[in-house]
C-alpha cells in the first residue's frame, strides 16, 4: 500500500470534517493536499489545482510567502507562545498599533482571539456588558438579518440567520430581532430596487422606534452576507442601517471577518460606505491566511465602559488561551506590511475589473440565474429553470458536481448549496483569474448539460 492509499484509509477511519457528510465523504476519494506554491495547492499525487477559494476566504498572498515564513521564523527563535492575561509581548503591541492605523476612524482598541467565530463572539458580550455598565439594563436583545452568518459558537450561531445550519440548535440559543434580507432578486417585501428606496433598511427603523430601548446592538455582515451565497447589499444600504443606528443609540457591530483586508477592494468593507462601526470583527485575512488569528476592535467609547477599580468588577471577563499568539501576530505583521509594499488593497482595481467581466460573462449561460461578485467575491447561482427562477432539487447536488468537475480542470473551489463561490486570492494574477473563470464556465456547461 503506498503512502497515498495509506493516508485515505486512515482519513476515511479517523477523521470527521468540518461541513462534511461523512457518509457520502468516501464515496468520492478524499482530495489531500500535500503542499502549496504560490496561488496553487499540490495533492499527494502531484497534482496541481489553482485555490480558487483562498482556502476558505483567508488566502492573501498565496501559500509560503518567503517574507512571512522569514517572518514565522524569526519570531520561533524568540518567543513561541506567552500569555496575553497579566503579560504582553511585542508581536501583540506592533499588530494592534498597526490594525489601529488601517482601521475605521475612531476604532482604538483590540481584542484578540483565535477565529471568527470568537471575534463575534466577544463582540456580543462586549456590547451587551457596555449597556449593563452604562446603565442601560434593559438593552438585551440584539439585531441581525435574515440569512446572516457571523460562525459557529453559540452567540454567533444565535444571530446567524441560516436555518440549515442553526436550526438545530434552537432550543440553545437567544432570541434575536430579525431584518428582512437585502437581496434584491429575492425582496421578501416584493420591492423593486431602487423605486423601493432601500425600504429594507428602512425596517429598522420601525423597529427601534418601537423598542430602542431594549435593543443592545446590531451586528451585520457589510456589504457582503458570505455563507448566504455572496449577497450583495444594493449601494447605500450599511449606511443606512448605520445611520439608523446612530440616531437610536443602539450599538453597530460590523462582521468584517469574511469582507476585511482588501476582499472588497477596500482594507475593510466599512471603508466603502465612509462608516466607523462601535465594534469590527476582523479574522480570516488578518495572518495572510496563514495562522489562526483574529481580533475585536472597538471604540474608546466601548473601551471605557470596562475602566473602574477592582471591586467594582467592570473587567472584561473573557479570554483564550493563545489569544494573541506571537507567531500568529508576526504573520499578521509581515502580511501588513507586504499589503502596504504591494499597494493592497488600491491596486487590486484592475484585477477586479477582470474578475468583475470574467464573473459577469458566466451569466449568459442557460442555467446562471444570478451573477453576485464585489471586489474579489463572486457568487455563481445555478438553477434548474432560468426563465422562472427553479432550483435545482437539493438531492441533485448540482453545486457539489460542479465543483467536482472543477478539480478535474485543476481548480478548488467550494458551493453554498447551488451557489458557486469565487474567491481567489489577493495575489492572482490575470491569466489566474482567466484560468479559474473558464474551469467553471466549462464545469457549469458539462454538468448542468447531463
Amino acid at each position: 500500500m503506498d503512502r497515498h492509499e495509506r493516508l485515505l484509509r486512515m482519513d476515511i477511519s479517523h477523521l470527521w470534517h468540518p461541513f462534511t457528510q461523512m457518509k457520502l465523504w468516501e464515496r468520492e476519494p478524499p482530495l489531500i493536499i500535500e503542499k502549496a506554491e504560490g496561488n496553487w495547492l499540490i495533492d499527494t499525487l502531484g497534482r496541481r489545482y489553482f485555490d480558487g477559494v483562498s482556502s476558505l476566504w483567508v488566502t492573501v498572498h498565496g501559500h509560503n510567502h518567503p517574507e512571512i515564513v522569514q517572518a514565522l521564523s524569526s519570531q520561533l527563535e524568540l518567543l513561541d507562545h506567552s500569555t496575553l492575561l497579566g503579560l504582553s509581548h511585542p508581536p501583540a503591541v506592533e499588530l494592534a498599533s498597526m490594525l489601529i492605523s488601517i482601521s475605521p476612524p475612531g476604532l482604538t482598541r483590540v481584542f484578540y482571539s483565535e477565529s471568527g467565530s470568537t471575534a463575534v463572539e466577544i463582540a456580543l458580550k462586549m456590547a451587551f456588558q457596555f449597556q449593563r455598565q452604562t446603565g442601560n439594563t434593559e438593552k438585551k436583545a440584539f439585531v441581525a438579518l435574515e440569512g446572516a452568518y457571523h460562525g459557529d459558537t453559540l452567540g454567533a450561531v444565535s444571530v446567524g440567520g441560516i436555518s440549515l445550519f442553526h436550526k438545530t440548535y434552537e432550543p440553545l440559543l437567544f432570541a434575536v430581532h430579525r431584518l428582512p434580507q437585502p437581496h434584491c432578486r429575492h425582496c421578501a417585501l416584493h420591492l423593486r430596487h431602487p423605486a423601493c428606496g432601500l425600504a429594507c433598511a428602512e425596517t429598522l427603523e420601525e423597529l427601534l422606534r418601537r423598542d430602542e430601548f431594549r435593543i443592545c446592538a446590531l451586528i451585520v455582515e457589510p456589504l457582503v452576507q458570505g455563507a448566504a451565497g455572496i449577497i450583495v447589499q444594493p449601494a447605500g444600504y450599511l449606511k443606512k442601517i448605520w445611520d439608523i443606528c446612530r440616531k437610536h443609540g443602539v450599538l453597530f457591530i460590523a462582521d468584517e471577518v469574511a469582507t476585511g483586508f482588501g476582499r472588497t477592494g477596500s482594507m475593510f468593507a466599512c471603508q466603502k460606505e465612509g462608516i466607523t462601526p462601535d465594534i469590527m470583527a476582523v479574522g480570516k485575512g488578518l495572518s495572510g491566511g496563514v495562522l489562526p488569528l483574529a481580533a475585536t476592535i472597538t471604540s474608546e467609547k466601548v473601551y471605557e465602559a470596562f475602566l473602574g477599580e477592582f471591586d467594582e468588577f467592570k473587567t472584561f471577563f473573557h479570554g483564550h488561551t493563545y489569544s494573541g499568539n506571537p507567531l500568529a501576530c508576526a504573520a499578521a505583521i509581515a502580511n501588513l506590511k507586504l499589503m502596504e509594499s504591494e499597494h493592497l488593497p488600491q491596486g487590486l482595481d484592475a484585477l477586479i475589473t477582470r474578475f468583475n467581466e470574467a464573473v459577469a460573462a458566466l451569466a449568459d449561460l442557460p442555467h446562471v440565474v444570478e451573477v453576485r461578485q464585489l471586489g474579489l467575491m463572486a457568487g455563481v447561482e445555478i438553477v434548474a429553470d432560468k426563465e422562472r427562477d427553479i432550483p435545482y432539487d437539493p438531492g441533485l447536488r448540482m453545486g457539489h458536481r460542479v465543483i467536482m468537475a472543477c478539480r478535474a480542470r485543476g481548480v478548488i473551489i467550494r458551493p453554498l448549496g447551488d451557489t458557486l463561490v469565487l474567491m481567489p486570492p489577493l495575489s492572482s494574477t490575470a491569466q489566474e483569474i482567466d484560468h479559474l473563470v473558464a474551469a467553471v464556465a466549462e464545469s457549469i456547461s458539462e454538468v448542468t448539460g447531463r
